[in-house]
């Protein structure tokens, strides 16, 4: 039996963003993290979600516009995979996916939109930029490849 695995991290810059704990699944199940936002007014910015399978570079998700609970933005190749929802009471956003395969194995992100994260979405965007660095003002550090 394949069992799926799901890590879920948080990226910030000047803000607290707080994730579910892992969670393990089994292949065909669904799986709902959440991201609760503190430190900052929800409504003052975008969150994007970003995965990293083991031994790969970063993969974009999409974005919600938070606040607006309508305003979401999916990577084209990931489109009716994932599901972003919020729940402004609770400052929380949450990505679902259903229907798990093996090949979702992989870190998952959410992080409060910034300058850096504009670059991620263009390095998705556009392919050629193959290579790119960031980093954020708590010394993390990503290299995408």
């Amino acid at each position: 039996m394949t069992v799926w695995s799901l890590v879920v991290m948080v990226m910030s810059i000047h803000s607290k963003l707080d994730q579910s704990p892992s969670q393990v699944k089994i292949p065909g199940l669904s799986v709902k993290v959440s991201c609760i936002i503190s430190g900052y007014s929800m409504t003052s910015s975008n969150i994007h979600w970003i995965r990293q399978k083991p031994g790969k570079g970063l993969e974009w998700i999409g974005r919600m516009n938070t606040g607006s609970g309508t305003d979401v933005i999916y990577a084209d190749s990931l489109k009716g995979q994932f599901t972003l929802t919020e729940d402004v009471s609770t400052s929380t956003q949450f990505l679902e996916a259903k229907s798990l395969r093996s090949e979702d194995n992989a870190v998952y992100y959410c992080a409060r939109e910034t300058q850096t994260l504009k670059l991620v979405k263009q390095m998705y965007k556009n392919p050629s930029n193959n290579m790119a660095s960031w980093c954020n003002t708590s010394s993390l550090c990503v290299t995408l490849e």
